[in-house]
């Protein structure tokens, strides 16, 4: 009974010590069961009164929400008919909004079907646009490509050439003051002359230095456009001794000839980045020109034709002018010759009155029977109605 069982700290348990511990235990709690159970009847006590209590008021509380109940029954019918009139007038309230709303919706859809259709039409119409657009764009780019097949054979680049100039110098000049492929005294035939008021014709050749350009425009390295540009100088040279040579003929052309480089790009490329080619020309009286520059010449050339015909008119208008002033003279003398008519005839009027005075007197004498008095001359009287007749002297040219 005295083996320790466990250590306590410094302290030994033993056997004896352990059974006292757990009597002194199992005391204490039958000492705390019984106050439990003590308190625990003395609440049941006190629950049961709380429960009458509670029981008392839930009766009155029942009464009350009975009664509550008959009076919400009423409140609710009160409200359900008012409910019902209020549905009813919510209901056609509805329906005339719907009604509105239905019309404005149809309105809406009518004018956006509308819209929409006239929207349609304006498509229809752009893309018939853009069709017609693309057509032409179409038509463009096949003459392009034909312009460009054309441009890379030499023969047909010279028609075309040839073509441009022509069609600036025949909407310029009126017919006969040019001719295309005229035949000089050499044999030689330039693309067109024109014909100045010296009847010295001014030949001009249609040029197209366009290999050696485009050469020029492809090169890459400073060789490339070395060789290039030497080959466009050469060409363009070639060119202008050609003119010279051919079309410009002593007595018969004139002293300048015009080289027509159809194309505004190629000669403003000639024009700004071959200026010695360009005064070796003038020297060679020989003038490169644009088409816009072919024009503003022809408008030159139509201005000199028309000073050359007023000079010509101005002739002919003095020598009518003299013409004038000799026909003014003879019609002057005749028309003193005419007065000294007038003047003969107022004369002889004179003179019949006086006849036609001594008539009178005589007849007078006559029918009085009286020759006792001798005739004296008289002066002359006007008989009767000879003044209205001859009332004056007539003015010559009267």
């Amino acid at each position: 009974m005295n083996e320790i069982i466990f250590m306590l700290g410094d302290w030994p348990v033993r056997t004896i010590d352990a059974l006292i511990g757990f009597g002194a235990l199992v005391l204490i709690l039958l000492v705390a069961i019984a106050v439990v159970i003590a308190r625990s009847g003395r609440r049941g006590a006190e629950l049961a009164m709380a429960h009458a209590i509670r029981a008392d008021e839930l009766e009155e509380r029942l009464s009350e929400v009975l009664r509550a109940q008959s009076e919400s029954s009423g409140r609710v019918d009160a409200m359900t008919q008012a409910l019902a009139g209020r549905q009813a007038e919510m209901a056609r309230a509805v329906n005339e909004r719907l009604d509105s709303v239905t019309h404005r919706v149809g309105q809406s859809m009518e004018h956006s079907t509308r819209n929409t259709m006239e929207s349609l039409r304006a498509l229809h119409e752009r893309l018939g646009i853009i069709d017609s657009a693309h057509k032409n764009l179409t038509d463009l780019t096949t003459q392009v490509t034909t312009l460009r097949d054309v441009l890379a054979n030499k023969q047909s680049r010279g028609a075309f050439g040839q073509a441009r100039m022509e069609a600036i110098v025949q909407d310029g000049l009126p017919k006969g003051a040019y001719e295309f492929q005229f035949t000089l005294s050499t044999g030689k035939r330039p693309d067109c002359v024109v014909f100045l008021p010296d009847q010295r014709p001014l030949c001009i050749d249609a040029k197209f230095p366009l290999e050696a350009m485009t050469a020029l425009h492809d090169a890459r390295t400073d060789e490339e456009k070395r060789i290039a540009t030497q080959r466009l100088r050469g060409d363009v040279m070639k060119h202008v001794s050609d003119i010279a040579e051919k079309y410009l003929v002593t007595g018969e052309t004139q002293e300048m000839a015009l080289m027509f480089v159809p194309s505004e790009s190629v000669y403003a490329e000639i024009h700004d980045g071959f200026d010695d080619v360009i005064q070796k020309a003038y020297r060679a009286k020989v003038v490169l020109v644009s088409p816009s520059l072919l024009m503003l010449a022809i408008q030159v050339m139509q201005q000199i034709m028309k000073d050359a015909r007023m000079r010509d008119a101005a002739d002919q208008i003095q020598t009518e002018v003299v013409k004038l002033g000799d026909d003014l003279g003879r019609l002057r003398d005749r028309v003193v010759k005419l007065q000294k008519h007038f003047s003969d005839a107022n004369e002889d009027v004179r003179q019949i009155l006086i006849s036609a005075d001594k008539i009178e007197k005589r007849a007078g004498r006559i029918e009085e029977l009286d020759f006792s008095k001798t005739d004296a001359p008289e002066g002359p009287r006007l008989v009767a109605g000879a003044g209205e007749l001859f009332p004056r002297k007539l003015q010559a040219g009267e």
